[in-house]
């Protein structure tokens, strides 16, 4: 899967504040469910979680599990997690969220986000539980680089080839190889167990330990193909599950890249049409003619990067990384706005402050997480990719025709060739066989999991259902309308499955 599927993470949830009571003699020791598994499973399933404060209403504890599912006896790895009990009378539970990625940390999104995760009408009735997949942030954690200016190498550095030339990709794909052998240098064994099965099974241990007889889930993005795969594999402990912004788990990397192709280049043409109606847009004239202004400036960008401040340089694929940040949310697009006005004219500062924003990167040089290296390295093992040159071009050129502003931007990547590890998931359809209901919330014109993945998800989920917002941005629940909202909360409290799509 190409890098820019993890804009389906939240990229500026950290931009939002925490807010909630502090819980009444909140317990903090867990009472596991006591459920028989394998004598090889059956520590890690009885373990008891020991809950400390961690500021406001929060409680934070790592749990242990299995390195390697196949062989439980071996290492074990950590899992961190942070929760806000249930701040109502008659609990329901806890509710574990992911926010996406593959490589966001669920932990912080709970942590600095609560009320953006989720609602007050949710935090009253459940434990709010966010988790750190294995390889991400606080839990046992994928680590590439002990200097972040390898890092800034690795992202900002431009090409000295040409593109789709046989030359530029064999760079591409030795930077691709290099890049996985440092992963493994710094990581060691873990590198090679955090596919999103591994993931899914830890899902249904932190089920069991918090003492949950079923798993209720809320997955945004990349969370509900995580979700997806834990349905797939444990059907019998499906409680209430709610996926937003799907991933169409039986897309190919190449349609995944064609289709975010697509979705983004249609969110800037209603960006651009929406600008164009106001007296501080930079652009003039029509939205086809705003769409060729940008593909030209992409173009001379290669062609004559701007220098920023710091010594980098602004070429078109940094500022393509700029210009998709602010896509996921019209909240954002004024952000676009002052982007285009300063590059126009020769500034850099907001194209770098959202590349670097994109890539988890401050403002004094260093990285504030491992989501680079997690989602590469996740994806790597979810993806089986090494196309030829040949193949390449091909792909290309077809992107060139589907979205031929963007398209060319996603394209001339060499997947995971030189990776250390063979990919673990074969792609296909999830049916899940004998769920319970799951709802899946897509949105119409959402840049980063475009619409027809939340109706194809829905479609192949045995007891999948639908729920369409009609708008733009990533995701929509706690997000876009009561119709939205009410659907999502009345099945999480009541368990009220809508009897045909809301369309929201």
């Amino acid at each position: 899967m190409p890098r820019s599927i993890r804009l389906a993470a939240f990229s500026v949830v950290v931009l939002l504040a925490l807010a909630g009571c502090a819980p009444s003699q909140a317990p903090t020791t867990s009472t596991p469910t006591g459920e028989e598994v394998s004598a090889a499973l059956q520590p890690f399933y009885d373990q008891q979680l020991q809950w400390e404060s961690c500021g406001a209403s929060l409680q934070c504890t790592t749990a242990d599990a299995p390195l390697d599912w196949d062989n439980p006896q071996a290492e074990s790895i950590e899992l961190a997690l942070v929760r806000q009990v249930a701040q109502g009378g008659d609990r329901l539970g806890s509710l574990l969220v992911n926010p996406g990625g593959p490589g966001s940390s669920g932990y912080d999104f709970v942590k600095d986000s609560l009320d953006f995760a989720t609602s007050e009408r949710l935090q009253s009735r459940y434990d709010i539980v966010g988790f750190d997949p294995r390889g991400v942030g606080s839990s046992s954690a994928v680590d590439c680089y002990d200097d972040p200016a390898e890092m800034d190498t690795y992202l900002y550095e431009l090409p000295t080839q040409q593109p789709g030339s046989d030359a530029g990709i064999e760079e591409t794909r030795a930077s691709m190889a290099s890049f996985g052998q440092a992963c493994l240098e710094h990581t060691g064994p873990l590198l090679e167990h955090i596919d999103t099965v591994s993931a899914a099974r830890d899902l249904d241990l932190l089920r069991a330990v918090l003492g949950d007889e079923k798993l209720n889930y809320l997955g945004y993005s990349y969370g509900t193909l995580l979700g997806a795969t834990y349905a797939e594999l444990y059907p019998g402990h499906t409680g209430r599950l709610v996926f937003d912004g799907a991933v169409d788990p039986a897309t190919s990397e190449f349609d995944v890249s064609a289709t975010q192709a697509q979705g983004f280049e249609s969110a800037m043409r209603s960006y651009l049409d929406d600008c164009l109606t106001s007296n501080e847009c930079p652009f003039h004239g029509t939205v086809d003619e705003g769409m060729q202004t940008i593909a030209d400036l992409l173009t001379s960008l290669d062609a004559s990067p701007l220098r920023h401040s710091d010594g980098r340089e602004l070429g078109g694929s940094t500022m393509f990384t700029a210009i998709v940040l602010p896509l996921y949310n019209t909240a954002s697009w004024p952000l676009l706005n002052d982007l285009f006005a300063e590059v126009l004219t020769g500034e850099t500062d907001t194209a770098f402050m959202l590349a670097d924003s994109y890539n988890g990167r401050s403002a004094d040089g260093t990285y504030l997480n491992n989501q680079t290296e997690a989602f590469i390295s996740i994806n790597c093992l979810d993806y089986e990719s090494n196309p030829t040159n040949d193949q390449i071009r091909e792909q290309a050129a077809e992107m060139a025709v589907l979205a031929p502003v963007f398209g060319p931007r996603m394209s001339y990547g060499t997947g995971c060739a030189g990776w250390p590890f063979p990919a673990e998931r074969e792609r296909g359809p999830i049916a899940a066989a004998g769920s319970s209901d799951i709802l899946v919330v897509g949105t119409t014109n959402d840049p980063a999991t475009p619409y027809v993945w939340a109706e194809n998800m829905a479609g192949q989920l045995e007891n999948g259902h639908l729920v369409t917002y009609n708008g733009e941005g990533h995701t929509a629940y706690n997000k876009s309308n009561s119709c939205v909202q009410d659907a999502v909360e009345d099945y999480f409290i009541d368990g009220t499955v809508p009897e045909a799509d809301p369309n929201c």
